[in-house]
C-alpha cells in the first residue's frame, strides 16, 4: 500500500509556532496608590504633619511586612497575620492597628471598600493607669531648675503652661508671642497651633505671667544676637524654632533629660497635661469644661485622660438632675 504524496504535509513545517502569552494585568488600585491619594486629601484638609507622617509610615510597614500590593487583597486574616509578625509590645501593635484602621476607613469613604470589615480586628492590651503630675511634682521640678539660665527658664515656662493651662507640647512649640494677651492674662490660641485646628482662649495666672514676661524679654536679646526673625514664644539658644522634625522637640528632650538627671516623677508632656485635667475636673466637676479646655472633640478621649468610667460620669450628672 503506497502513501499518498503530501497527504500529511500541513505546510507548517518551516514555520516556528509561538504560543501567545496572555498575562492578566490587574488594573485595581494598589495600597500605595490609595495612600498617596489619602495623604493629598489630608494635606489639603489642613491635617497636621505628624498625622501625615504616621499614615505614611504605618501603611508602608504593612506593605513591607505582608508583601500585599493591592488594596482588594487586604483581609482580616492578613491584618491579624501582620500584627502577629510584629515583634513589638501589644500597646505598640494597638497604636499601629488604630492608624491602619483609620487609613482603611478613608479608603471606604473614597469608595474603594463596600464595608468596614476591619472593625472586628482588635489587639488586647492591659492598659496601665498613667499618673498625672501633681503640685508636688511640679514644685520639685521648678526648684531644681536654674531660672537664671535661659534653657531652664524656657523649660520651666513650658512646664507651667502644660500643667496650669493643659497645653500640648506641639501647641507650645508653635505658639507665637502675639498670642499672649497681657491685658487680660489670656492665651489667644489660633487653630494653626492646635491639634484639632480649632481656636481656643485660656486664662493664665500671675505666676505664668511673670515667667512669660521674662522669657519674651530674653527671646528678644537672643534673636538680636543671632539675627533671627521669628515670633515663636519658645526658641532655641540660637533663636530658632524648637522642633527640628515631626517627632523631635527641644523642650521635650530637655524635660526628659532633667527627669533622668534629677529623678523627677511625672515631669513629661502627657503627665503634666493629665495633671491639669485632673485638677480642673476635681475643682469644676464639669467633664465638658475639661474636654473643651483640653481641645478634645470627643468626650470619651477626655474620660481616658481622667480614668473616669462612664458610670462615674452618669452618677455625677445625676447629682445635677
Amino acid at each position: 500500500m503506497t502513501k499518498r504524496k503530501g497527504i500529511f504535509d500541513t505546510g507548517f513545517k518551516d514555520t516556528i509556532v509561538q504560543v501567545d502569552s496572555q498575562i492578566n494585568k490587574r488594573t485595581d488600585i494598589t495600597i500605595q496608590q490609595a495612600n498617596n491619594v489619602i495623604l493629598r486629601q489630608l494635606e489639603t484638609g489642613g491635617c497636621r504633619e505628624r498625622t501625615l507622617y504616621d499614615y505614611d509610615k504605618i501603611v508602608s510597614y504593612f506593605i513591607r511586612d505582608t508583601n500585599i500590593v493591592y488594596l482588594a487583597d487586604i483581609s482580616n486574616a492578613s491584618i491579624y497575620k501582620w500584627l502577629e509578625g510584629i515583634n513589638v509590645k501589644n500597646s505598640t501593635k494597638l497604636t499601629r492597628l488604630k492608624c491602619f484602621k483609620a487609613f482603611l476607613s478613608r479608603c471606604h469613604d473614597n469608595g474603594w471598600f463596600n464595608n468596614r470589615f476591619w472593625k472586628s480586628v482588635n489587639v488586647k492590651v492591659d492598659k496601665k493607669i498613667k499618673e498625672g503630675a501633681s503640685d508636688q511634682d511640679v514644685n520639685l521640678a521648678l526648684s531644681l531648675l536654674d531660672m537664671t539660665k535661659f534653657i531652664d527658664l524656657r523649660n520651666a515656662t513650658a512646664i507651667l503652661l502644660m500643667y496650669r493651662c493643659g497645653l500640648r507640647i506641639g501647641t507650645i512649640a508653635r505658639m507665637k508671642e502675639s498670642q499672649i494677651d497681657f491685658d487680660t492674662n489670656k492665651l489667644l490660641l489660633s487653630g494653626e497651633v492646635m491639634k484639632n485646628h480649632q481656636g481656643l482662649i485660656l486664662p493664665f495666672n500671675n505666676q505664668i505671667r511673670n515667667f512669660l514676661e521674662v522669657l519674651i524679654n530674653q527671646n528678644k536679646k537672643i534673636r538680636k544676637e543671632y539675627k533671627e526673625d521669628n515670633e515663636y514664644l519658645f526658641i532655641t539658644i540660637k533663636g530658632r524654632f524648637t522642633s527640628n522634625s515631626m517627632t523631635s522637640n527641644c523642650i521635650q528632650k530637655g524635660l526628659r533629660k532633667a527627669s533622668v538627671e534629677y529623678g523627677l516623677k511625672n515631669i513629661n508632656p502627657h503627665a503634666l497635661r493629665r495633671g491639669f485635667a485632673k485638677n480642673l475636673y476635681t475643682k469644676s466637676n464639669d467633664l465638658l469644661l475639661v474636654s473643651k479646655a483640653l481641645g478634645h472633640n470627643d468626650l470619651s478621649v477626655t474620660t481616658q485622660y481622667l480614668h473616669t468610667e462612664l458610670t462615674d460620669v452618669a452618677d455625677k450628672m445625676r447629682e445635677h438632675l
